[in-house]
C-alpha cells in the first residue's frame, strides 16, 4: 500500500489551547467563514522546521529575515524593467507608509479584506506586504479580470478596501466595488515626478510601522481558484501556513539561496506566482525581478538583462522559450521551477538541450498554496515520466472513491496531508476536497514503491473510451513530439459507440498548414508511439488554445467545443475539425 497512518484528528475548538483561540482580528469575517472543525485537513507540523509561535506575522518575518541571521538593510530586494531597485530598507520604508496610509486614511482594522488588482511590479509587492503587516487580508487579482468576475471576488470576500493600479481603473470601476479604494501607478517613480492617490497619500507618512501582532492561525489571504469547474472558490491561508510554505519547497527542494536573483512569468495573484516572486526570495533574502510583462520573450529577454539565477514558469512558456529563434543568453539561469500544467518529456528534454539545465516539475494547488509533490532535473533521468515525490513536510496517498488506499501501480485519487490544507471560505464544496483530514486534489495519479508519484490526468479531465482509461496527458506529451504541434490540448469527444473518443486540439507550428493529410499523419504517429486505442480519433486545428489568467488550459471551453459533436465521418473535414 501506499498510504502513509493518519494522525489523530484535531481537537474541537473549545478544547485548543488559549493561545489558538487568540486572535488579532477585530473583523473576524473570515475565521467566521472557514470549514466547521469535522471538515478540515488535518495539519502537519512535525518537522523542526514546521514549529511556529503562537503569535506570528509574516509580513513581518519576510522583511526582518526569519532565515536565518543577514544584514536585511544594504541587499537589493525588488528590481524592475522601469528602473527600480529598492534594497530591503527601502522596501521596508515603503511598505510602512502604505500601512499607515491603510490605518490612519482609509480606515482598515486587522481582520478587513483588501483587494489588489494591479501587474507584477514593485509597488503590488509593496501594498500585499503592507496589508498584511497591518493584520489585513490580502485579496489579489488575475490583472485580467473583467467586471463580472471582480464583482463575484468583492461579494464572496466582502471586501472592505481596495488598490487598484491606474491603468485598470475601468473595469473596478465598472463592477460597482462601493469600498474604499485607492489608485497607484504601475511603479513608485524615484524622482517623486508622477504620483497618484497613494504616492500622495504615502509622501505625509513616516517610514517605520509596527507590524499588527496577528496570530499564526489569523487569516493573511484569501486565494481564488480559477474557476475551471465552476464559480471560482475562495480558499483561506494563514500567516502559519504562509511561512509553512517558505519553510518546505525552497529550504528542501529549490535549495536557493540569499545569493539568487529571482525572476517568472505567473501573475502575484496565482499562489503559484505569490510563492516563487515574493514569498520564497523575500524569505530567503535573495532578490526578485518583477515583470510587468511576462510572455515567454520578455522572460527570455529579462533572465539575459537581469543575470537571474532562478526562474518560475510553466510548461509552455519553457517550450516557447526553446522554439523562439532569437538568441538571448540563459546561462546565468541555475534552477527553473515548472508548474501550472503537466510537463511534457519533450519540453524537459528541449529546456536541458537548449541551457544545460534540468527543470524542477512540480505539483501544487490554490488549496495548498504552492507545490507539494516536485521532481527535481536529475530525478527525471532515473524516474521518467514521475511528477516526484512529496515535498519534506507533506505525505501522499493513492486513494479509491471511498477513501481507501490503492495498491503500488493502480491508479486513483491523490490524498496529501501536510502544513498546509484546503479551508474554503464558506463553501459546500469542502466536503468534496477534505475527506477524512486528507485533502483530495483532483488529480489522479499512480505510485511506486519508493513513493514516486505519476500524474495520469485531473479526475474530471480523464477520458473513458471503450471501457479503456486514457490519459490526456499522455496523449498530448506523444503529438508534441512531432514537429508539426507547437502546443496541443486531448479532451473526451462524445461518441455513439464508444461512449467518448479522444480529440485533440492542435495549434500547428510554423510552416505546418491544417490539412486531412496532416490529420493522417498526426493520428498514425500517435498510433505507433502508444497503445493504438489512445490515438485521438478526432483533431481539430486551432490558432491558440484556450487558457485560464492563471495560464491552465481550459479544457471545458474544449469540450464545449462544436468540434467535438461534429457529424462522425471516416477521415471527413467538418471546419477544422477532422474525425478519422
Amino acid at each position: 500500500m501506499n498510504s502513509a497512518s493518519p494522525p489523530s484528528r484535531p481537537s474541537p475548538p473549545h478544547s485548543r489551547p488559549e493561545a489558538e483561540r487568540y486572535t488579532a482580528h477585530l473583523d473576524t469575517f473570515a475565521r467566521d467563514g472557514l470549514p466547521p472543525e469535522p471538515l478540515r485537513p488535518d495539519v502537519l507540523l512535525d518537522l523542526p522546521t514546521l514549529r511556529f509561535p503562537a503569535r506570528l506575522n509574516c509580513a513581518s518575518d519576510l522583511l526582518d529575515g526569519a532565515a536565518g541571521p543577514q544584514d536585511r538593510a544594504g541587499p537589493l530586494a525588488l528590481l524592475s524593467p522601469s528602473g527600480v531597485r529598492w534594497t530591503y530598507a527601502e522596501l521596508t520604508a515603503t511598505v510602512s507608509r502604505i500601512a499607515h496610509v491603510l490605518t490612519e486614511d482609509m480606515g482598515l482594522v486587522p481582520g478587513n479584506r483588501v483587494l489588489l488588482r494591479g501587474a507584477n511590479t514593485p509597488m503590488l509587492v509593496a501594498i500585499w506586504l503592507a496589508v498584511v503587516r497591518a493584520g489585513g487580508v490580502v485579496v489579489a487579482t488575475m490583472p485580467l479580470l473583467r467586471a463580472k468576475e471582480l464583482a463575484y471576488v468583492i461579494g464572496k470576500a466582502e471586501i472592505t478596501h481596495a488598490f487598484c493600479e491606474s491603468a485598470l481603473r475601468p473595469e473596478l470601476d465598472a463592477a460597482g466595488a462601493g469600498v474604499r479604494t485607492m489608485y497607484y501607478l504601475d511603479d513608485a517613480p524615484a524622482d517623486g515626478a508622477r504620483a497618484d492617490d497613494l504616492e500622495t497619500a504615502m509622501a505625509a507618512k513616516t517610514d517605520w510601522f509596527m507590524p499588527v501582532d496577528t496570530a499564526g492561525t489569523d487569516p493573511c489571504l484569501i486565494a481564488f481558484t480559477s474557476g475551471t469547474t465552476g464559480n471560482p472558490k475562495a480558499t483561506v491561508h494563514t500567516h502559519r501556513d504562509v511561512m509553512a510554505v517558505c519553510r518546505s519547497f525552497p529550504r528542501h527542494v529549490l535549495r536557493a539561496t540569499c545569493e539568487d536573483r529571482f525572476i517568472g512569468s505567473p501573475s502575484l495573484a496565482f499562489t503559484y506566482g505569490l510563492g516563487g516572486l515574493l514569498l520564497f526570495p523575500l524569505y530567503l533574502g535573495a532578490s526578485v525581478v518583477l515583470l510587468d510583462r511576462a510572455s515567454p520573450s520578455h522572460l527570455a529577454r529579462a533572465v539575459e538583462e537581469f543575470g537571474a539565477t532562478v526562474c518560475f514558469s510553466g510548461p509552455t512558456a519553457y517550450r516557447a522559450m526553446c522554439l523562439d529563434p532569437a538568441a538571448y543568453d540563459l546561462s546565468s539561469l541555475r534552477e527553473c521551477v515548472s508548474a501550472g500544467e503537466p510537463l511534457p518529456q519533450v519540453t524537459r528534454k528541449m529546456w536541458k538541450e537548449l541551457t544545460g539545465r534540468g527543470l524542477i516539475d512540480g505539483l501544487g494547488s490554490t488549496e495548498m498554496l504552492h507545490i507539494f509533490v516536485a521532481l527535481r532535473g536529475k530525478e527525471a533521468r532515473t524516474r521518467p515520466g514521475s511528477i516526484g515525490r512529496p515535498v519534506p513536510g507533506y505525505v501522499t496517498s493513492i486513494v479509491d472513491g471511498n477513501g481507501r488506499p490503492l495498491p503500488y501501480g493502480e491508479v486513483g485519487a491523490l490524498a496529501v496531508k501536510g502544513p498546509t490544507g484546503c479551508h474554503y471560505l464558506d463553501d459546500e464544496r469542502q466536503s468534496e476536497y477534505v475527506r477524512g483530514g486528507w485533502n483530495i486534489t483532483g488529480d489522479a495519479c499512480w505510485a511506486d514503491k519508493e513513493g514516486y508519484i505519476y500524474y495520469h490526468a485531473r479526475l474530471d479531465d480523464m477520458i473513458v473510451s471503450a471501457g479503456y482509461n486514457i490519459s490526456p496527458v499522455e496523449v498530448e506529451a506523444t503529438l508534441l513530439t512531432h514537429p508539426a504541434v507547437r502546443e496541443c490540448a486531448a479532451v473526451a469527444a462524445p461518441d455513439d459507440e464508444r461512449g467518448a473518443v479522444v480529440q485533440a486540439h492542435v495549434v500547428p507550428a510554423d510552416g505546418y498548414t491544417p490539412s486531412p493529410e496532416l490529420v493522417r499523419e498526426l493520428q498514425q504517429f500517435a498510433k505507433t508511439a502508444m497503445a493504438p486505442y489512445k490515438y485521438p480519433r478526432v483533431i481539430t486545428f486551432c490558432a491558440e488554445l484556450p487558457r485560464a489568467g492563471t495560464g491552465k488550459v481550459q479544457r471545458f471551453r474544449l469540450r464545449a467545443d462544436e468540434g467535438g459533436t461534429a457529424e462522425r465521418r471516416p477521415e471527413g473535414v467538418s471546419g477544422d475539425t477532422v474525425s478519422g
